[in-house]
């Protein structure tokens, strides 16, 4: 059930949220029997938990792509400065240049310098990575669900035993 007070009509596409209508023309107070009493308290909750959870994920789906959309501007941001980096290490060699006798070795001196930053980076991460653990705990509880869930065989009877 819907009405177009409760539709969305945002940026995201979504639908209708179902909602709960208070009460209904055609109901008559005294005039219902428990049982549909029950069943409509039973629908009307099911209803509830649906609209819920619609509203949970249309509100979840907005704020994913305003997530998606900075990020794609921060990805942007680091491509930009990623290539920049370039021109700075054509600076330093330019710079360092000036000292040195020979241009090549200015060169030579900045891209080593890369190397071994590259190199203790790659070695730093390789020792977090090398930390990483498996989640026991979580494996534990997995298998111990599976096996509460399989269905258990009932001991068979030891028939060798005769009654008195």
């Amino acid at each position: 059930m819907s009405s177009p007070k409760h539709e969305r009509t945002g940026p995201d596409g979504v639908g209708a949220v179902p909602y709960l209508p208070l009460s209904s023309d055609t109901d008559v107070p005294g005039d219902q029997s428990l049982g549909r009493l029950v069943g409509d308290a039973t629908q009307h909750i099911s209803t509830l938990v649906r609209a819920e959870m619609e509203l949970a994920k249309s509100e979840l789906v907005g704020e994913v792509k305003k997530g998606l959309k900075g990020a794609v501007y921060f990805l942007i941001a680091l491509t930009v400065f990623l290539y920049s980096t370039f021109f700075l290490f054509f600076f330093a060699a330019e710079g360092l240049a000036e000292w040195v006798r020979y241009r090549w070795i200015a060169f030579g001196i900045v891209f080593f310098l890369m190397l071994l930053v590259a190199g203790a980076a790659g070695f730093l991460g390789y020792r977090k990575v090398k930390k990483f653990k498996a989640p026991e705990r979580t494996i534990a509880s997995v298998k111990e669900t599976a096996a509460a869930l399989k269905p258990q065989k009932a001991p068979e009877a030891d028939l060798t035993t005769t009654r008195d």
